[in-house]
């Protein structure tokens, strides 16, 4: 094993070691609200899905890319999924902010309001809603971290 993944799950146990009693199994979406938004399909069955995480102050969730492997479970994923599979479908997430980090190495983050786009290409005739979920893991700037949280949503 790498050293660098042990001082990883070394400093995840040491703050979930020091979460207060009354965030004891509380999960992220706690800390984050997650909404989503279809804009109507254009003529080709293509459409635009924004997705928008609301970090509550001090909160943050790991980007996708995190830019370090030893977090790259806990990076923010979109997966969108419909009754009719779509065709094709390409989430751009944003560019992270850079944390420097002098014990478990360098990686990014989302805070405050961040989007995420999708592009959908929608099967032909499929009309019904699509099913956006979000897996996050939220941590505050303090060390805390919340166990990871999936959300699911629906969009016309």
């Amino acid at each position: 094993m790498r050293t660098s993944f042990l001082i990883g799950v070394a400093a995840f146990i040491l703050a979930f070691s020091a979460l207060p009693s009354h965030a004891g199994g509380k999960k992220s979406d706690a800390e984050v609200k997650v909404t989503a938004k279809g804009a109507k399909p254009d003529a080709s069955g293509k459409q635009v899905v924004t997705i928008s995480l609301v970090h509550n102050k001090g909160w943050h969730s790991y980007a996708n890319p995190v830019g370090n492997e030893d977090f790259e479970n806990a990076q923010t994923e979109v997966k969108i999924t419909a009754k009719t599979k779509p065709e094709k479908v390409k989430i751009e997430y944003p560019e992270g902010k850079l944390h420097k980090d002098k014990v478990v190495g360098d990686y990014k983050i989302y805070e405050d309001k961040v989007e995420i786009k999708a592009v959908v290409q929608r099967a032909a005739g499929d009309s019904g809603p699509l099913e956006v979920s979000v897996r996050f893991m939220a941590c505050h700037e303090k060390g805390v971290c919340l166990l990871p949280a999936t959300v699911k949503l629906k969009v016309e």
